[in-house]
């Protein structure tokens, strides 16, 4: 979903000439600056390499729920994917800046109960260590999606549905846990091109950059 949002804001931001999606299948989407690289091994990127170089950023928005997970499975999506992706990355681009879509209420400590906040954890601060230009962390709580976006996973999407008519009063209440799926790729946009005022954004901070 959020991958659908910053996908949107890239391909109409006029400062941005190329965008290069990477995944198991194509996102049905058409555009005259836009390259699809449909690749099923995500954990392999060497058969590849050769068109990943030359980019300035990277907005990392694969994921998986924790839901009926275990945590060896979740692990391998979460950490070993964005840490094999990552390192490919920056050896191929050091001026790069990568940005991880984590999520709020990630344990940095790596050592708290919550099993998919310790391995969102580790992987942050694993990102941190990795020579980029940049590496950035969005931390965002509750998204509203826009524009016709939907969520993949169906759990997540029945949610969305169903809340749609409370959005506005968790907004009024809660307004810093609260963003979209157009200001998390707007925010995304302006980390890119002009820097992140600290590694790890929270939902308050990704709304004050878009």
């Amino acid at each position: 979903m959020v991958g659908q949002g910053v996908l949107r804001e890239c391909l109409s931001d006029p400062e941005i000439d190329r965008v290069l999606t990477i995944g198991r299948s194509a996102t049905g989407q058409h555009h005259e600056k836009l390259r699809e690289l449909v690749h099923g091994d995500l954990a392999n990127l060497t058969a590849v390499e050769d068109q990943l170089r030359s980019y300035d950023a990277c907005f990392f928005c694969l994921g998986v729920s924790s839901v009926s997970i275990t945590e060896a499975d979740y692990r391998r999506v979460t950490y070993d994917l964005a840490l094999g992706a990552a390192k490919t990355l920056a050896r191929l681009n050091p001026g790069m800046t990568f940005i991880y879509v984590s999520g709020a209420g990630t344990d940095s400590t790596e050592r708290g109960r919550s099993m998919w906040a310790r391995v969102k954890g580790e992987t942050e601060n694993a990102l941190l260590r990795l020579p980029f230009k940049a590496a950035v962390m969005f931390r965002p709580g509750f998204i509203q999606p826009l524009h016709g976006i939907r969520s993949k996973t169906k759990f997540y999407q029945v949610f969305y549905t169903a809340l749609g008519p409370l959005i506005p009063l968790l907004k009024a209440f809660a307004p810093n846990a609260v963003t979209t799926t157009e200001q998390v790729g707007r925010a995304m946009i302006n980390v890119a091109k002009h820097g992140a005022p600290k590694p790890v954004l929270e939902s308050r901070d990704i709304n004050a950059l878009q």
